[in-house]
């Protein structure tokens, strides 16, 4: 599929945020452009697939005339429809639960991507609450991959992360629990970057989430977007429980610096021993590849205890969907009806409500005694690489529920993610998902680095030299603005 758009609304898709941003440093464009042409693009864009749910034009207008000031100066963005808040813009989580939810502060993140001159445009989609690797909400409906629209962009950042992939936008918030930023990023061809836990905080709503395991940041064109981001958005809020590890400079300045040389083990195999789809393993053999090519240390080897930590992972999720419910009952006043909650998020909201505090706990002494063992063995390696996904983006339709069978989702949905990117949140550890490789129908497939704890520096610096050596942002979906 071809979308046809011409002019300057089509010429500046090609540029990432740092190129928008330059233009209106050199005074070629001003804010107010940008972002009238990125509302061009996702009008055009948006019936097609589906990734913005709740646009704010006029707000976003407004504050494009203030010539707002920072690194991004008048760069539209998008944020997920989850978590991050925007005083006086609808928060839905995807639910039906939340549809007359009007957020009464602005999160701290979003203070910060004000401040660095980002202007919103919009709330993208998200499954309910986050839960499932794909965005086929029941409340928005599906959202298509700009890749192929008969698939799916992953989740749980696949709103954002199809407005990016199509050019609506130069770079999208997302959030991760489980490798939510990382998935969508492999299944549209974006880079995906999971910061260090307590490096971009959650306040004021939230010191930490799920004992750390969620972090925000965003999905990105290009390695440079993302790494100055990052810069715009870290460090403490007064009143975190915990700081990430101190910054030795800026990240940015990482991007265009060569790693040395680095030991990097790597394991075709999933968590639960076998080989993912022939695709990724493919992509993984080729960053194995590449990784020697340029000069690194490569060796196969896996880390330890990954078959132990199953169990207590699942108890991890039950409590956060008990949390999660039971803070928006609180939040709101009221009991989800009959009809605010899709069937497997009732189901298992009624199964997690029986979680108790004390398999909570013993499941985080579990997964704490893990972390340790990832620990020891990173001091023995620099970085874990795998791929990001365990199958191609699956066709839309199969990680959907029904009401007869209301855990579907999971069964199929987990197949696609075998690959343990959770371990990045178990451990609060760095990662990311590099778009290296596309299969023979031409859809992406990531490959997933996981560095040391605080160690950011690390993979930007990998980062940028895979982006030089193999670059990536020239090639374009089917669903794109750029298309003439």
């Amino acid at each position: 599929m071809t979308v046809e758009t011409t002019g300057p609304a089509a010429e500046i898709a090609t540029l990432d945020a740092t190129g928008q941003a330059e233009l209106v440093r050199r005074g070629e464009v001003t804010p107010l452009e940008l972002v009238d042409w990125a509302i061009q693009r996702i009008e055009r864009l948006n019936p097609l697939i589906n990734a913005v749910v709740t646009p704010t034009y006029e707000r976003a207008r407004t504050r494009a005339r203030a010539v707002p000031e920072g690194p991004f100066a008048g760069v539209p963005f998008l944020l997920k429809d989850l978590i991050a808040e925007e005083e006086g813009v609808p928060l839905s989580s995807g639910s039906a639960f939340l549809r007359d939810y009007v957020s009464g502060h602005t999160s701290e993140l979003v203070r910060r991507l004000q401040a660095a001159g980002l202007v919103m445009l919009g709330k993208t989609s998200t499954p309910e609450f986050g839960m499932v690797p794909t965005c086929e909400p029941a409340r928005f409906g599906v959202t298509r991959n700009p890749w192929n629209p008969d698939r799916s962009t992953s989740g749980s950042s696949g709103g954002s992360a199809a407005a990016v992939a199509s050019g609506m936008v130069p770079m999208a918030h997302g959030n991760d629990l489980s490798g939510s930023l990382r998935f969508p990023a492999s299944a549209c061809g974006l880079f995906g970057f999971k910061p260090t836990r307590a490096r971009v905080p959650l306040g004021p709503q939230y010191g930490d989430m799920v004992n750390g395991w969620i972090a925000e940041h965003a999905m990105t064109v290009s390695v440079r977007d993302s790494a100055a981001l990052l810069d715009a958005t870290a460090g403490a809020e007064p009143g975190d429980p915990y700081p990430a590890p101190a910054q030795a400079g800026p990240f940015a300045a990482e991007v265009g610096t060569d790693p040395r040389r680095l030991r990097i083990a790597y394991t075709p195999r999933t968590a639960g021993g076998e080989l993912g789809h022939p695709d990724c393993v493919a992509a993984l053999m080729d960053a194995v590849t590449l990784c020697a090519e340029l000069g690194h240390d490569v060796v196969e080897a896996d880390v330890p205890g990954l078959e132990q930590a199953g169990d207590a992972i699942g108890t991890i999720f039950n409590a956060t969907l008990a949390w999660l419910i039971g803070s928006w009952i609180r939040r709101l006043g009221r009991e989800p009806g009959p009809h605010d909650l899709e069937p497997i998020t009732r189901v298992s909201w009624e199964e997690a409500r029986g979680t108790t505090g004390g398999e909570y706990l013993l499941a985080v002494e579990r997964l704490q005694v893990f972390a340790r063992g990832v620990a020891h063995f990173l001091g023995e390696v620099d970085m874990w690489l795998t791929p990001t996904m365990s199958e191609p983006p699956a066709p839309l339709g199969q990680i959907v529920s029904t009401p007869d069978d209301p855990l579907r989702a999971y069964r199929r949905g987990g197949r696609t993610v075998e690959y343990p990117a959770v371990v990045a949140n178990i451990t609060g550890n760095p990662a990311m998902s590099v778009p290296l490789c596309h299969n023979a129908d031409g859809l992406p497939i990531g490959v997933h680095f996981l560095g040391r704890f605080g160690a950011e520096a690390d993979l930007f610096r990998l980062a940028g030299q895979l982006e030089r050596a193999r670059p990536w942002a020239d090639r374009m979906p089917a669903v794109h603005a750029s298309r003439h």
